[in-house]
């Protein structure tokens, strides 16, 4: 999404919640928008969004945060929901093994629907219960290094890092929304110097 004008907030960033059905995406979601959390479990039906505005870096973000359903059954309804996403939080059951090694399923559809561009975040949930967990923190760490995507492990139950996972992919959609100002500047500055050069050129007598 593009820069708001808006006096009530600098930027607006759609973000979805990708990953198995069960790891937590509607939690999570309900954690960071209501700071709420519900240990009744019900199947998101295709997509849910939400909105949240934050300060980070100085700057006022709104971010509308998409929950999109895990099941295989709904891929082919949450597909589109890829289209326009500025950011992809990619989220596995730290007590469920089988999650984290669709990670790199999920890695694809997100290859296939998304720009190379799109920023990306690894998170681990559940985190709060010890005694299941069945891929360790290492783990979750070198398949991020492996992704070149920063990790994060969360508890929406416990409310550990749900904030500051959203807080680091939001700062880093504001890193690139600058770098590609610098880039906007720098590149425009090389024409009008070019443009300068031209000119000057033609001035000159024969």
């Amino acid at each position: 999404m593009n820069e708001n004008r808006s006096r009530d907030y600098d930027y607006l960033y759609k973000i979805i919640l990708i990953g198995d059905s069960g790891v937590g995406k509607s939690c999570i979601l309900l954690r960071f928008s209501d700071d709420h959390f519900t240990e009744s479990y019900i199947t998101t039906i295709g997509v849910d969004f939400r909105f949240r505005t934050l300060k980070v870096d100085d700057k006022v973000v709104k971010l509308q945060i998409w929950d999109t359903a895990g099941q295989e059954r709904f891929r082919t309804i949450t597909s589109a929901y890829y289209r326009g996403a500025d950011g992809i939080i990619i989220i596995y059951d730290t007590t469920d093994r089988n999650s984290f090694l669709h990670i790199n399923d999920w890695m694809a559809e997100i290859n296939k629907y998304t720009n190379d561009d799109t920023c990306k975040l690894l998170v681990g949930n559940k985190f709060d219960c010890k005694d299941e967990i069945e891929v360790p923190t290492a783990e979750g760490e070198s398949k991020a290094k492996e992704l070149n995507i920063p990790f994060i492990e969360t508890s929406a139950k416990d409310a550990l890092n749900v904030e500051l996972a959203f807080t680091m992919i939001t700062q880093e959609l504001i890193k690139k929304k600058k770098k590609k100002n610098i880039n906007s500047v720098n590149n425009q500055t090389k024409v009008n110097l070019f443009s300068d050069d031209r000119d000057q050129s033609s001035l000159c007598s024969c």
